[in-house]
């Protein structure tokens, strides 16, 4: 089931923005876009931070249903923001380790 997807579609319609608009800031076409809106599964942790962003929304709402408005003044990333970007920030320095890694490994096997 898209409920992320729904979720996000649902308030970017009700903060105005159009679909060309979220792809421009995701740098994807408006079609890639819409179809992000209709199955989540493409969603990565890229695309999921800027959407947060772009929709000045706390991403705790995406995914259990409590939305987190900022005060006037506020940074946009409360505590609870803070914390699942972090950890989400920490999980992509992991994965382009490992990457790195792979790379060593096949550029080894390469020379052989």
């Amino acid at each position: 089931m898209n409920v992320i997807g729904q979720k996000i579609k649902k308030l970017r319609e009700e903060k105005g923005i159009t679909q060309e608009a979220m792809a421009i800031h995701l740098d994807v076409t408006q079609s890639n876009y819409g179809r992000l809106e209709k199955d989540d599964r493409r969603l990565n942790v890229v695309k999921l931070l800027k959407i947060v962003q772009i929709l000045d929304v706390n991403i705790n709402y995406l995914f259990n249903e409590i939305i987190s408005e900022t005060e006037p003044g506020e940074d946009m990333f409360n505590q609870a923001n803070k914390e699942v970007y972090e950890i989400l920030v920490e999980s992509l320095k992991a994965e382009i380790q490992h990457l790195k890694e792979e790379i060593n490994f096949l550029r080894v096997i390469v020379k052989s």
